[in-house]
């Protein structure tokens, strides 16, 4: 997958200290990633750079939308996320990636790309189950959910069966029941 040239950062040419980034993260991005779980995406990603003279420290911040398809529904609403994430950046001999919060990277390199880390922290935001707002408070009126109410099995309500529905043979096994 080709990187994409906005959320490269070249560090080289950076002072010592914090530097500030900011990204708006739509719908277009995660097309690039050919991901298609999500209808749209409005994130606000911030993240900070600090620089030392040994490593780098990310500390990336989102928060916003994305709007997905209920499990229960199919129901297309927007689910709010936000998140938090740290990432050090060390210099070694070559590339490694092995730790989730470590990345270390061959002397000489003089950008960073952050896209894979922008990726997985929204993606990863998103609740494992994902249920519209309206089933939980039951304010949502949709076909999928009358159905489902008309199939599931009913707990609360016992069906009398009358006495001449009953095969006569279950009534004689009642009665070794009574006759101990």
């Amino acid at each position: 997958m080709k990187p994409l040239k906005t959320f490269t950062i070249p560090f080289v040419g950076l002072k010592l200290g914090s530097h500030h980034f900011e990204y708006e993260i739509e719908q277009a991005f995660f097309e690039h990633f050919e991901y298609e779980d999500f209808n749209n995406v409005n994130v606000l990603v911030n993240v900070v750079l600090e620089k030392k003279t040994t490593l780098l420290e990310l500390h990336f911040k989102i928060s916003g939308f994305v709007n997905i398809n209920c499990d229960l529904t199919n129901e297309p609403y927007n689910q709010n996320i936000k998140n938090e994430f740290d990432l050090v950046v060390k210099f070694g001999d070559e590339f490694n990636d092995e730790h989730v919060d470590i990345l270390i990277i061959p002397h000489g390199t003089y950008e960073i790309n952050i896209q894979q880390y922008i990726y997985e922290l929204i993606v990863l935001s998103v609740p494992i189950k994902r249920i519209h707002p309206g089933v939980e408070d039951g304010t949502l009126q949709s076909d999928i959910l009358e159905k489902l109410d008309e199939l599931s099995p009913r707990l609360n309500e016992e069906k009398e069966i009358k006495d001449e529905d009953i095969d006569p043979r279950w009534n004689t096994l009642k009665k070794l029941l009574t006759d101990k």
